[in-house]
C-alpha cells in the first residue's frame, strides 16, 4: 500500500497537524532501491530512523497501521526523534509475516516466479476479496482504482517485485523477533494502540498486550473493522488519534519574565 491508505483520515488532521507520509519500498514504491539495498525487516526500520533524520523531524507523533516497524525502530535505539506512538492493528510480537495473507505472500515469494503470478492474479478484481487474501485485510471492499494504484508498481516492474521479495523472505527467527518485541519496554512516552475488534489478521490479544507492554500504553479497540482500520472506520480512528494528541499534548512553558 501507499499513502492513499490514509486519504479519509490525514485531510482532518491536517488543519492542525503536519502529515507526512513516507513511501516505504514495500510493493507499491515506484522507484526502485539500489540492488544492494538492506531491505530486510530491521533494513526498513533503520530506514524509517533516517528517513526522521534527514528530514530532520522531533517530536514526531509516528503512527503505524498493518506494517510493524516500531518494533524494529524501539529494539535498535532509533525512537530518539519519536514524542508518541500509534500502532494501528499492525504486526506484533512474532506475527511476522501476519497472518494468512502474509503466510501465502511469504510462500508465493519463495517459488520462482511465484511473486510474478500472485500480482497478476491481484489484477481480478474479483479475487481480490478472497477469504484468506484482502477479503481479510478490509470488511468493505476498498476501492478499485486504489487497489490499482496499490498493486500496479509490483504488477509491471520486475525491479520493484525484487524489493519487495527481499522484505518478503527477511523475517527473522521468532526468538529474535520476541527479543526485539521485549525491548519495546523501554518506550517510556505515550503509546496509544487502536486494534480492530474483528481482525482476522493481526489477533485481538496483541492490542491488549503491547497496551500492558508500554509504560504508557492505552487501548482503543474500534468495532466494524478488519486489519485497515483507515479503510473500514476512519471517522473512529481519526477521533482516537485526535484525543490521544490532546491529551498527551505538553504542557504549555510559562512565560519567562527577562530580568
Amino acid at each position: 500500500m501507499d499513502g492513499t491508505v490514509w486519504r479519509n483520515v490525514v485531510p482532518h488532521l491536517r488543519a492542525d497537524y503536519r502529515c507526512v507520509l513516507p513511501l516505504l519500498p514495500l510493493g507499491s514504491h515506484r522507484r526502485p532501491m539500489r540492488p544492494d539495498a538492506d531491505l530486510s525487516l530491521r533494513g526498513l526500520g533503520l530506514l524509517v530512523a533516517e528517513f526522521l533524520e534527514r528530514l530532520d523531524l522531533r517530536d514526531v507523533t509516528l503512527v503505524f497501521n498493518d506494517w510493524g516497524g516500531a518494533q524494529v525502530l524501539i529494539s535498535e535505539g532509533r525512537a530518539d526523534r519519536v514524542g508518541r506512538l500509534v500502532l494501528s492493528a499492525c504486526e506484533a510480537f512474532d506475527n511476522y509475516p501476519p497472518g494468512v495473507p502474509g503466510r501465502l505472500i511469504a510462500t508465493a515469494a519463495r517459488i520462482p516466479g511465484g511473486l510474478t503470478v500472485a500480482m497478476r492474479t491481484l489484477r481480478v478484481r474479483p479475487l481480490r476479496r478472497m477469504p484468506g487474501g484482502w477479503g481479510w485485510m478490509s470488511k468493505r471492499p476498498v476501492p478499485a482504482d486504489v487497489m490499482d494504484t496499490w498493486f500496479r508498481p509490483a504488477q509491471t516492474r520486475p525491479e520493484i517485485r525484487r524489493d519487495l521479495r527481499k522484505y518478503v523472505l527477511s523475517t527473522p527467527p521468532r526468538r529474535t523477533l520476541l527479543e526485539w518485541a521485549d525491548r519495546m519496554r523501554s518506550f517510556d512516552r505515550p503509546v496509544l494502540i487502536v486494534w480492530a475488534a474483528e481482525d482476522r489478521v493481526m489477533p485481538r490479544e496483541h492490542g491488549r498486550r503491547l497496551a500492558e507492554l508500554f509504560p504508557d500504553g492505552r487501548l482503543v479497540e474500534i468495532e466494524d473493522s478488519y486489519t485497515l482500520i483507515p479503510e473500514d472506520q476512519p471517522r473512529a480512528l481519526t477521533r482516537a488519534i485526535r484525543e490521544f494528541l490532546r491529551d498527551t499534548a505538553p504542557a504549555p512553558r510559562p512565560h519567562q519574565t527577562a530580568g
